[in-house]
């Protein structure tokens, strides 16, 4: 089975802040400070998704390296 890479799942990039001078102040609806915020909670919602899927991998990896090491054989003493 092939190895995910941070290529194959990228950290979520956040959304830019719209200056205060993006907003025109005639009561648009929706505002570009309420689509910024609409973005932000998608942001922050993929980026825990996401650091959750790294937890997950590194737990992995970890489960895999301790397994590797307990397979290997002890080397032969003389006695």
């Amino acid at each position: 089975m092939p190895r995910a890479s941070p290529k194959d799942d990228p950290q979520p990039v956040p959304p830019v802040q719209p200056d205060l001078e993006d907003c025109c102040h005639s009561g648009c609806n929706p505002c570009v400070f309420d689509l910024y915020d609409d973005a932000l909670e998608r942001y922050q919602s993929a980026l825990a998704e996401w650091q959750a899927r790294q937890a997950a991998l590194t737990v992995r990896a970890g489960r895999t390296v301790r397994t590797a090491h307990a397979r290997q054989s002890k080397p032969r003493t003389r006695r």
